[in-house]
């Protein structure tokens, strides 16, 4: 296991955590929401736990990341959920064994939402209700030793920030309360039922981010990150790019990145 400088593996003392999918901080423009997320796995003894399951697009790269480390979905002991939005939690199916994790309040309020019109998906949370794994948490409650769970809403009423208190460094996992380094540097966010009380939840997860030094936040929808002199600085290097058949041959492939230097160089040619 790495310090973390690679983005992906950190050595947290008594846990190890492995980011299986960096989020992506972007929408598609004409075809909907990505809904790219991130899945972290922590690992403590015998017991492993997924923070965020993703969605069903995530599903073999899910399978995938577990079998790299010889593992299969029924190794896997507990499920952190920081939401119940379509892209975090769809895929608590594949662990039916596992312990079931999402706060009270959001079990509540996405059971009630109307079906159809959001991103909650609606038999997915009505049936992960009455699961017989499942365990409605409250702030401040401990999920999995040595993860706390904090009520952070704003992009739902139930959004939950999950902390792991490390031997020397904590690591802050925010789910889509914080989805990305432009939130957490504006304290602004782009989804959510109240501005104010998103605000503060932000403001919430600086300050358990700087609490110790050299602690790692990880959002919902970009690179992992530590504080350098107060300033939020990536760890690891983002990777995303959609591959596309333009041509007459499924041989022939046209890929097309998603970072930020070509995606520039791209809305120049195109001016």
């Amino acid at each position: 296991m790495t310090d973390g400088s690679d983005g992906k593996k950190f050595s947290m003392g008594d846990h190890d955590v492995e980011i299986f999918i960096h989020g992506f901080p972007g929408k598609s423009v004409c075809h909907g929401s990505l809904g790219f997320s991130t899945i972290a796995m922590i690992s403590h003894g015998e017991r492993i736990a997924l923070v965020d399951v993703g969605s069903f697009g995530q599903r073999n790269l899910l399978l995938s990341e577990l079998d790299k480390r010889g593992l299969k979905p029924a190794d896997v002991t507990d499920i952190l959920l920081t939401h119940s939005h379509y892209d975090h939690s769809i895929n608590w199916t594949m662990f039916p064994d596992a312990n079931i994790v999402i706060s009270r309040v959001e079990m509540d309020w996405s059971v009630k939402e109307p079906w159809g019109l959001t991103p909650v998906p609606e038999l997915y949370v009505r049936e992960l209700e009455r699961w017989p794994t499942l365990r409605a948490v409250e702030d401040g409650d401990e999920v999995f030793p040595g993860v706390t769970a904090h009520m952070a809403p704003g992009h739902t009423p139930g959004s939950l920030v999950f902390v792991l208190r490390g031997r020397d460094r904590d690591m802050v996992l925010t789910g889509d309360a914080c989805k990305n380094r432009a939130e957490l540097l504006s304290r602004g966010t782009d989804m959510t039922y109240d501005a104010a009380v998103s605000s503060a939840s932000i403001e919430m997860v600086w300050r358990q981010w700087a609490r110790r030094p050299g602690s790692i936040l990880v959002p919902g929808h970009d690179l992992p990150m530590v504080l350098d002199n107060g300033t939020p600085r990536y760890l690891g290097e983002r990777e995303a790019a959609i591959r596309a058949w333009y041509g007459e041959d499924l041989n022939e492939i046209t890929v097309f990145s998603l970072l930020k230097e070509n995606g520039e160089e791209a809305k120049a040619a195109a001016e």
